[in-house]
């Protein structure tokens, strides 16, 4: 198990522009100690940065509370607010994530999209029943580099409560479309869906589970 940190800025976008250079020194070490699985930005409708998607393969809440004390994006302002969930990454034949090095494109090239199931006594059951059909449906796009990555989101009792997934789609609507042709969209497992759009900064990253 890991955590997933999703972060908003605050009004202020001078705060991210000025730390940023820290921000990836923070990001970079932990990427090599296989401590940051993923870290990308997060961008609204107008491409303009809006906070921050943080995958963090650590056992549990003490080495995030180290993380956060490191990172200048939280320890400077940039971060108005943040929450740590509980994830899991899937394992599957995902390919290498960017390292050092690889170019950065200048707009949005990816979707974040962030998934909640129903509070509802059958949620569960529900996700239990859409899943197999969900992992045969994404293994090809893991493989073929749509999925770059995916995961459950979890409570305390380690139980699936929703999903982040990053993908190669460059605007909602794309992404939208993929994902409402999932069993999760059709079986009705997923009822609160946010997105945001994102790009790749190549980091030391270590491979993701499943994954080359």
């Amino acid at each position: 198990m890991g955590y997933a940190i999703l972060a908003f800025d605050g009004a202020d976008p001078s705060r991210r522009a000025a730390v940023r250079d820290e921000h990836l020194a923070v990001i970079t070490r932990w990427a090599a100690e296989g401590r940051l699985a993923l870290g990308v930005p997060l961008f609204n409708a107008a491409f303009q940065p809006v906070g921050s998607l943080m995958v963090l393969n650590v056992p549990d809440e003490t080495h995030v509370k180290e993380y956060i004390q490191e990172e200048p994006f939280a320890q400077q302002g940039v971060w108005a607010r943040f929450d740590a969930h509980p994830f899991r990454i899937a394992p599957l034949p995902y390919r290498p994530l960017p390292q050092p090095g690889a170019p950065v494109a200048a707009n949005r090239t990816h979707s974040v999209t962030l998934a909640w199931d129903g509070t509802d006594a059958d949620a569960p059951a529900r996700r239990a029943a859409a899943r197999p059909a969900h992992v045969t449906r994404i293994e090809p796009f893991a493989r073929n580099g749509t999925l770059v990555l995916g995961g459950a989101l979890l409570d305390a009792q380690g139980g699936m409560t929703g999903s982040i997934t990053v993908t190669a789609h460059v605007t909602d609507a794309v992404a939208e479309a993929f994902w409402n042709e999932d069993p999760y969209m059709t079986d009705g497992v997923w009822r609160r869906v946010q997105r945001w759009g994102t790009r790749m900064v190549g980091l030391p990253y270590k491979p993701l589970p499943g994954g080359a």
